[in-house]
This record gives C-alpha cells, sequence and structure tokens, in this order.
C-alpha cells in the first residue's frame, strides 16, 4: 500500500488489492476513506474513524486539489492487465 501524499500531517494511501470506486485512505489522527471523484465530483468523505474535524475538513480538500494525480495513481495500481 503505497503512501501517495503527505500534507498537514496526514498521509494518503491506495491499497493495492482494493476495490472501486476510486478511494484513498487516509491517516493522521484517526482514519478515514475518501471517495476521490472525477471531474467536477466533490470528494466523499465515506467514513472517519477518531479523526478530528480539522483533519476531517483538511483530507478531503487535499484530495480535491490533488485529484488528478491520485486518480491517475489508483488507475495505474488498479486498471492493470497482468
Amino acid at each position: 500500500m503505497p503512501t501517495l501524499l503527505r500534507l498537514h500531517g496526514l498521509r494518503f494511501m491506495i491499497f493495492l488489492d482494493d476495490h472501486a470506486p476510486a478511494h484513498v485512505h487516509v491517516f493522521g489522527d484517526g482514519e478515514a476513506k475518501i471517495e476521490i471523484g472525477g471531474d467536477g465530483d466533490v470528494p466523499r468523505m465515506i467514513y472517519a474513524e477518531r479523526m478530528s474535524g480539522a483533519m476531517q475538513r483538511r483530507a478531503p480538500a487535499a484530495v480535491a486539489r490533488n485529484r488528478a494525480m491520485l486518480l491517475m495513481k489508483w488507475v495505474e495500481i488498479h486498471d492493470r492487465t497482468d
């Protein structure tokens, strides 16, 4: 499970054996799962456990700012034809 991004005390990861829809797992003072979304979509918080309100606000904003890279990495990891 590669760490793709570190920002504001958060680590953004994509699990290698995960499932659609495209999403990231975020670790900070707790854990969250955020659907990345496509063009024009707002990232959607799927869940947040033991994560402060500040980090719950920062995480989706960081996903939105880095959406293109995160989607590209999701496709690289999950849409391979091995």
